[in-house]
């Protein structure tokens, strides 16, 4: 069991639990059915296509997501570290499934909180709920203007936006498992031109080219 003053300041790493009273939280504790879970290394912590029913909250450890596209052609491997809340935005809607499978990459801890209680929260504490809107609008209002950015201007750009558009978070190392021939589809591009683009921005540091696969150590060095 987590201590009690480890605990609120484990909940206060999160936005939901943010503006929260210390009273408050008191109160949330005692009449809140909070879950912990312990997960070990190289376990399986939620599965693509499984329905969400609870909240996840990573308060330590390491974990590596992987999302795929709709037909499995390619993939993306990304690792997330705590504090970390899985997937919020598939706890409601019309497909309320983990679009991504979700691994640990150390032994890893969660707090958990189900649907039901998330749902009472929002009932019970007008900043619970207010900090769960502000959540899910802003992942809405970030998705809905990449549609109205500005268009690459040239290939590498082209490059850059798709492997920026596949990944959950916009940092840190990722690994892309995909075909030449399927990402000059996706680019609109011929496969020897793709290839040119990927050795030059290998030469400049800022990926490894695999059989199979890209590896980016650093996301952000490549927006930059």
């Amino acid at each position: 069991m987590v201590h009690e003053f480890r605990f609120y300041d484990h909940l206060l790493q999160f936005p939901l639990f943010q503006g929260l009273s210390h009273a408050e939280l008191l109160q949330m504790a005692g009449n809140t059915k909070f879950g912990f879970r312990k997960v070990a290394a190289g376990k399986t912590v939620v599965k693509e296509g499984e329905v969400c029913q609870t909240l996840h909250f990573l308060i330590s450890g390491r974990l590596t997501l992987v999302t795929r596209s709709d037909d499995h052609r390619y993939r993306v491997e990304e690792q997330l570290s705590a504090p970390w809340l899985l997937q919020p935005e598939v706890l409601f809607g019309a497909h309320p499934r983990f679009d991504s499978t979700i691994t640990t990459v150390v032994e890893s801890h969660f707090i958990t909180l189900s649907k039901d209680e998330v749902l009472r929260l929002s009932d019970d504490f007008l900043i619970f709920r207010l900090n769960l809107l502000n959540l899910l609008s802003t992942q809405s209002q970030r998705r809905g203007r990449l549609a109205w950015r500005r268009s690459p201007e040239d290939l590498r750009q082209r490059i850059v936006r798709f492997l920026l558009n596949h990944c959950i978070y916009p940092a840190g190392p990722k690994v892309v498992y995909i075909l030449m021939e399927q990402l000059a589809r996706e680019v609109n591009d011929s496969r020897l031109d793709v290839s040119r683009a990927l050795n030059a921005m290998q030469r400049d540091g800022l990926l490894v080219l695999r059989r199979g696969r890209i590896e980016i150590p650093s996301l952000e060095h490549l927006l930059m």
